[in-house]
């Protein structure tokens, strides 16, 4: 959030304004919570912060394809959003190893999804699911549907670009297959944090 602040004023944009309010992991609906770990981490429950199995194939794909996949756990997430700065560098990447491993020696796995989704950018200057939910759909975070979660959870991997109140058809295919994995999972694994 204080980086993305100061981006904007760096260029003098006055009118950004940051949307943000808090609210502990037994008040977000557990779709929400599912969506997440649907969309970003599947392994979240079972890793130690790092799924060796997705970057290596994401290593595989990087070798072959001119996009560049990542592999990043909802841990890494949340140690580059709470601690590092946004970026493609070695250093940030180098960095983000230790506080990774200092967050999964610290903190619960709930602890670390309830901060995760408190801090995850939902669009310009939309930081943390409740204030996502209110602003997109005018309710508590408590109270998103499934077909909410995965629309937020679908726009995840870059909210600048992807919109949620403004879905391409790339962000409703990846809401429909969140909605799919969610399924697959069922609200039983959420038992595994």
């Amino acid at each position: 959030m204080a980086e993305q602040k100061i981006a904007h004023l760096a260029i003098l944009d006055f009118d950004y304004d940051i949307k943000y309010d808090w609210t502990s992991l037994d008040e977000i609906s557990p779709h929400m919570q599912l969506a997440v770990i649907a969309a970003e981490d599947q392994s979240f429950p079972h890793h130690n912060g790092f799924d060796w199995n997705a970057i290596q194939s994401a290593v595989k794909y990087n070798q072959k394809s001119k996009r560049i996949r990542g592999a990043s756990t909802i841990s890494q997430q949340t140690a580059k959003n709470l601690y590092l700065w946004h970026g493609q560098s070695w250093v940030r990447k180098g960095l983000e190893v230790p506080v990774t491993l200092m967050l999964e020696t610290l903190w619960s796995k709930r602890r670390i999804l309830e901060v995760y989704l408190n801090i995850a950018e939902f669009g310009k200057g939309i930081f943390g699911v409740e204030a996502a939910s209110q602003y997109y759909f005018k309710k508590s975070a408590k109270n998103l549907t499934q077909s909410e979660a995965a629309m937020l959870a679908a726009v995840l991997p870059n909210p600048i670009i992807y919109k949620v109140n403004k879905p391409s058809l790339v962000v409703r295919k990846k809401q429909i297959w969140i909605i799919h994995q969610m399924n697959a999972l069922g609200q039983g694994y959420l038992k595994n944090l």
